[in-house]
């Protein structure tokens, strides 16, 4: 195979991996997660959303890498924000980006992790895959006691099963993830309690929080024969201090999942949304909104505030890396929506009540 020819296929079947794209001609005939009864979004081997677009076939990942006009991104784009030295505890609500996707959210006396990933590459090998540009917003080592994680898929860029071990063994949080991702975990560390939960289905903090888990439009896979074969989700956290809706990753689809928000537990004070990781959108749109959408979730949704991340950190897709947030700006503008009302959150950015 020539040498242009193997570094596509590699770059195609590394992305595939992360989870921004993937194929759905797959033969597994058992699922190595989960097992239970079939459902609405359940088939007994693979999960779903009915009203999801198909999976992309391979001749799709063909296409894209093909014709891939992906924008450079620098070696190094850092924050413009110090590492941030976290208080022990937070009566009020205060949120800070570790990056991409991983947050610590302190709200009422309790500290949560969502999605922390503190690799150098989102990448189930160390020596390829997306390069972070910069580094944690909080050193591992300034976290607080942690009470709980919440894990909203098993993409690369949102599992990281080292960095969940380690913070198993530092502080033994409750960690709370949709179906099927109990048995990845276990598979860094065997002692991990890991409590799951299908959509529609909550898990009590104490205290007056709850996490609830919701269906976004997206998918899961760890590598190229597993696909949706655990399942993926959103969190609504109820708390004292009002209601806070995180989406890791999803496609806008009709609009439905945000409305259905709003209708079950009221405008949300906080919803921290995707912004990044959408080009090209022929390929990206059915698993990630880009920020036009994000703020048509945000209207839908009829948040307060909203705080954007998916970006800035690894570069997954072709957009450069401060399109989304310029995309971000332009949107709101269009919109007649203030701009602080919805932040392109960078690396140690804190957002407090």
């Amino acid at each position: 195979m020539k040498r242009r020819s193997l570094l596509t296929v590699a770059s195609a079947a590394t992305v595939m991996t992360l989870g921004g794209v993937g194929y759905a001609a797959h033969r597994r005939g058992r699922n190595p997660y989960y097992r239970g009864p079939t459902s609405d979004h359940f088939d007994g081997l693979r999960f779903f959303l009915p009203e999801q677009a198909t999976d992309k076939a391979l001749s799709d990942v063909v296409r894209w890498q093909a014709k891939r006009q992906r924008e450079p991104w620098p070696k190094s784009f850092p924050s413009p924000y110090p590492a941030d030295r976290p208080p022990e505890r937070v009566a009020g609500l205060r949120v800070v980006l570790i990056g991409h996707a991983s947050y610590l959210v302190q709200v009422a006396g309790r500290n949560i992790l969502i999605d922390p990933v503190f690799a150098k590459r989102a990448s189930p090998v160390r020596f390829a895959g997306p390069k972070r540009v910069n580094p944690p917003g909080i050193a591992f080592a300034d976290l607080p006691p942690i009470d709980a994680v919440l894990v909203t898929h098993n993409h690369y860029d949102h599992l990281d099963g080292p960095c969940l071990a380690r913070i198993w063994q530092a502080h033994q949080p409750l960690i709370v993830a949709p179906l099927g991702n109990d048995t990845i975990l276990r598979g860094y560390d065997d002692t991990m309690h890991v409590e799951t939960r299908d959509w529609g289905q909550s898990v009590d903090l104490g205290d007056g929080l709850q996490v609830h888990l919701v269906p976004a439009n997206h998918w899961s896979a760890r590598g190229v024969n597993d696909r949706r074969m655990a399942l993926w989700c959103a969190f609504v956290i109820t708390s004292p201090r009002g209601v806070h809706y995180h989406v890791g990753d999803t496609g806008f689809g009709d609009g439905s999942l945000f409305s259905d928000i709003r209708a079950r537990f009221g405008p949300p004070r906080l919803a921290t949304l995707p912004i990044g990781a959408y080009e090209p959108r022929w390929f990206m749109q059915a698993q990630h909104v880009d920020p036009a959408e994000a703020v048509r979730a945000f209207a839908l949704l009829g948040a307060e505030q909203a705080l954007g991340h998916h970006w800035g950190t690894f570069q997954l897709t072709d957009e450069g890396v401060e399109r989304p947030a310029e995309a971000l700006t332009a949107a709101l503008g269009g919109a007649g929506i203030a701009p602080g009302r919805f932040l392109a959150l960078r690396p140690g950015q804190v957002w407090e009540v």
